[in-house]
């Protein structure tokens, strides 16, 4: 046997009772028994304490992977930028034009490629993981 009880809500909270209620296809009172029986629940703080370490797990494990792809990404610019400091030449200014015009085509080769790779969902991290297995967590 149920009980009828009478109560006022705000207008504004009574059409996202009725909006919730015919969205989920159930009636007001099914859903407000559900909020009740979930609010006034024994252990309810304890669901949602669970219920929120689970999502900051999840959190947490992402964090962790992009702090490992960014310094993936920093080493590898790190690397490179020593390489082609180290191996490139001044030029002189006769060659100074021919060369810029070879370095814009091969910055849009690189971007070419680069967008190639990223359509494809390839990444320097998998590239690293299949090579150093050991460095995954």
């Amino acid at each position: 046997m149920r009980t009828k009880h009478t109560f006022r809500l705000p207008p504004q909270l009574a059409a996202r009772l009725a909006e919730y209620a015919l969205r989920k296809r159930v009636s007001q009172a099914m859903v407000v028994e559900a909020a009740l029986e979930s609010f006034l629940s024994p252990d309810s703080a304890e669901q949602l304490e669970a219920a929120m370490s689970r999502r900051l797990d999840r959190l947490s494990r992402q964090a962790d992977r992009i702090e490992q792809q960014s310094l993936i990404a920093n080493e590898a610019l790190g690397l490179f930028v020593r390489f082609w400091l180290a191996n490139t030449l001044a030029l002189p200014e006769a060659a100074l034009a021919s060369q810029q015009a070879k370095g814009k085509e091969r910055y849009e080769n690189f971007l070419a490629a680069l967008g190639r790779r990223l359509s494809k969902g390839q990444s320097l991290s998998q590239d690293v993981a299949a090579a150093a297995p050991d460095l995954e967590e």
